[in-house]
């Protein structure tokens, strides 16, 4: 009887072993990590002189040869009995109205857009990617001369008011934000809407109990958007606000630093520390939604 020979296969060595050593790993993989470690150093390096001037008593920008020499927290304590505390109160209340608006604003007009089929509708969407292309900055003319005329018919609208410069950010609130909601409505199946109002819901109710649970990641990344735009704008703030309690974060540290001579830069240096918090507290909050919000929007209808 012929015995069966049992072939056996090829052993390869370090078959598990795919590491890059030597030459391959830097020529690979390794510049990466140091052009990284120079990016997050060129990034950081400003960050770390400002907050080392805000916590030195005497500190300038360009006085201090190295970093956190003194550490005090005097500077702070003095930002609070300046106009700082109204200003960043004023610039949280703008910012938190304009971001509102901004994502019900934006929310309708992409609904409609995406489940209604009307006369007009791509004119109209053309129309919006036309004119977001014009920043608002450039009718800051008009804008100036409007709200010199409606404050004499209604005061709350007029120059130095806050509600005044909500509704002139809340005026460009629509077109890059219409188009980015628009594509993320897109990716909801029509079904749901089919089956709510089998069950008798209305268009008002589909909307706000249904469509709004359902997009919450792009409507996290359209009011982050425009509160990071509106907490940081200066030039619109600077024409409609004219006395100094009721100017907003950008304004105001501008104004201070506006004199080269006898600016308070360690005050400045504080007040720009305190004033990114926010920011970063609500992009850590957020940024879930963020990475979710953009991909999907970028479905096209």
């Amino acid at each position: 009887m012929a015995t069966r020979t049992q072939v056996k296969p090829p052993v390869i060595e370090n078959a598990n072993d795919t590491r890059l050593r030597g030459s391959r790993w830097w020529g690979k993989v390794g510049w990466k990590h140091v052009l990284g470690v120079a990016i997050i150093a060129y990034a950081v390096f400003p960050l770390l002189y400002v907050l080392s001037a805000s916590l030195s008593p005497g500190g300038t920008l360009t006085g201090s040869a190295r970093l956190f020499s003194e550490v005090s927290g005097v500077n702070y304590a003095e930002l609070m009995e300046t106009n700082f505390p109204k200003w960043m109160l004023n610039s949280l209340i703008v910012s938190s109205a304009s971001a509102v608006g901004t994502v019900v604003m934006g929310a309708a007009a992409a609904y409609a857009f995406s489940r209604f089929r009307f006369k007009g509708r791509r004119g109209g969407l053309t129309a919006l990617l036309i004119i977001q292309m014009f920043p608002q900055m450039l009718a800051f003319v008009a804008i100036f001369l409007l709200l010199l005329t409606l404050g004499d018919v209604f005061p709350a609208l007029g120059i130095g008011n806050h509600l005044a410069l909500i509704a002139v950010y809340l005026g460009g609130a629509l077109g890059a934000n219409t188009f980015l909601m628009y594509g993320f409505f897109n990716t909801i199946p029509r079904d749901l809407d089919e089956a709510a109002k089998i069950d008798g819901a209305t268009h008002a109710q589909i909307f706000w109990g249904m469509i709004m649970r359902l997009v919450t990641p792009i409507l996290a990344v359209v009011g982050l958007l425009s509160f990071v735009s509106t907490y940081g704008e200066f030039i619109l703030a600077r024409i409609v606000l004219n006395r100094p309690e009721s100017y907003t974060l950008a304004v105001g540290l501008y104004v201070w630093a506006s004199d080269e001579r006898n600016a308070p830069w360690s005050l400045f240096a504080a007040g720009a520390v305190i004033a990114a918090i926010p920011i970063v507290a609500l992009f850590m909050y957020l940024q879930k939604y963020i990475v979710a919000g953009l991909t999907a929007g970028g479905v096209k209808g």
